[in-house]
């Protein structure tokens, strides 16, 4: 089965990417991409705002428990390459109500690393203000509307990629999502960042 989330064999070895979340992420949105990396070569650090341990979400229900490796008051942006936001409504919710989560994801913003954000994950992006004006972008439909007031051109695909920042709608999206995330994430920085981070 080695390869199947990551069809074209690109290698992230040596590469760390930070994974987002707060009680309530939707599980199979940060297990699935996580392996997918993991399988590329990259390590990964679950970052989160909870004290030890942090809990899924599993489609109606709560789901499994998993170690937060980095608690978001001592995770750096500096120390990763990369950054996903899996989704679940819950976890970007509780994500874009705290500053320090806003402020870990503008890091990467400003220095124009990847960021992949999968369903309602792209609802954290909204909180830094100008980032997602003119950039194409997918979600869960039920965020659009607030993607479209913060000047993003939503659109319903299965997975889009605008310099850098790679999203998609739902579980059933992932392995395209993590075929596409894999890509952004070796190319790493993105100079296409360029006029956002010199305006903010």
């Amino acid at each position: 089965m080695q390869g199947n989330n990551n069809g074209n064999n690109v290698n992230l070895s040596g590469k760390k990417v930070a994974i987002l979340v707060a009680n309530g992420f939707e599980q199979v949105e940060m297990t699935e991409p996580r392996k997918a990396l993991k399988e590329a070569g990259a390590g990964t650090d679950l970052v989160s705002p909870e004290q030890g341990k942090v809990k899924g979400w599993q489609h109606t229900r709560w789901g499994d428990e998993f170690p937060v490796d980095v608690p978001l008051d001592q995770a750096n942006p500096d120390d990763y390459d990369a950054i996903l936001l899996p989704g679940g409504v819950m976890n970007p919710d509780h994500l874009r109500m705290n500053p320090k989560a806003v402020e870990f994801v503008r890091g990467f913003i400003n220095a124009k690393k990847p960021i992949a954000a999968i369903c309602h994950g792209p609802w954290t992006l909204v909180e830094v203000q100008g980032f997602l004006r003119g950039r194409t972008i997918t979600s869960y439909s039920s965020i659009q509307t607030d993607l479209k007031n913060a000047g993003a051109n939503w659109v319903d695909r299965e997975v889009v990629v605008d310099n850098g920042l790679v999203t998609s709608r739902k579980p059933a999206d992932i392995p395209a999502f993590n075929r596409k995330m894999i890509e952004e994430f070796a190319e790493g920085i993105h100079a296409s960042n360029k006029e956002y981070a010199a305006s903010h």
